[in-house]
């Protein structure tokens, strides 16, 4: 690949080491929760944008006023940030979308710009569809793509769930980095099934939380958490209808009793009901 004519660069850090975090969108919009509040906290740089036409064909187009408009491509950026403590730097992609049909090649050029800035660890993150209450504290779960990752792993109280398998590029950029000998982690927050059409900041939070300690980062968490603490009451609607249709579905009201079911008889007559 043309590296040169698939991004633009604004400027390009020099690094010695850095760390890749990368988000596109999924269940939950966990992993651009995750990855943007990191990035805004961090007040990391744009750096680069990648040229959309390679990997997205339009599929439709916006009518305002009765009037089309030019087709429109999703973004998909890069953000550097320094980290004053010496110790590893983080690349940041951010991508609107996934594409359709040429996510491989989207996740090989990534590793690509990646192994320009010296990435030496690759993270993702995704949802875990679990049985559990909203008002439940999510666990995390965690994958990488090595045993000596998976020790790293258990000292942050990650849950290794053995087999599983992570939808879209949140996951495929994994096996990717796993094919090209590059380090990988993705971390998935627990969202309960009535759950998943909606933003879970919840979830989010608990992954970025094990996150923070995984990188030896700190940032302050005070707005996430207070937006997942709002989330409640959207959860608590959403368990409510869930619930009716669970009731709507799976059971049969006795009373009143069938028009045309002869074992009732109506209301106020003495007659014994037959066997």
């Amino acid at each position: 690949m043309n590296i040169k004519k698939m991004v633009s660069f604004r400027k390009e850090p020099r690094s010695k080491a850095c760390d890749l975090v990368a988000a596109w969108p999924g269940i939950g919009n966990l992993s651009l929760i995750v990855t943007r509040y990191l990035r805004e906290k961090l007040e990391a740089e744009e750096i680069g944008e990648i040229e959309p036409f390679t990997f997205f064909d339009p599929i439709g187009v916006m009518v305002k006023d009765n009037i089309v408009e030019a087709p429109q491509f999703p973004e998909g950026k890069f953000y550097y940030w320094h980290n004053p403590a010496g110790k590893k730097d983080i690349l940041f992609f951010i991508s609107d979308e996934q594409p359709s049909f040429k996510g491989y090649d989207l996740a090989n050029f990534i590793l690509d710009i990646a192994k320009k800035f010296k990435v030496q660890r690759v993270y993702t993150f995704a949802a875990a569809i679990a049985k559990i209450h909203h008002t439940e504290q999510p666990k995390v779960w965690g994958v990488a793509t090595d045993t000596a990752l998976l020790d790293f792993l258990r000292k942050f109280d990650v849950v290794l769930r053995g087999r599983l398998q992570i939808a879209g590029l949140n996951g495929l950029l994994l096996g990717v980095a796993r094919e090209r000998g590059v380090e990988g982690i993705c971390l998935l927050g627990e969202v309960p099934s009535y759950t998943t059409r909606i933003p879970n900041p919840k979830a989010s939070l608990a992954v970025l939380k094990v996150l923070l300690k995984v990188l030896d980062v700190e940032i302050d968490l005070a707005e996430l958490a207070k937006i997942a603490e709002d989330s409640d009451q959207q959860m608590k609607r959403l368990a409510a209808q869930a619930m009716g249709e669970f009731i709507d579905r799976y059971t049969r009201p006795v009373w009143p009793p069938p028009e045309d079911d002869e074992e009732y008889e109506e209301e106020g007559e003495d007659e014994e009901e037959e066997d």
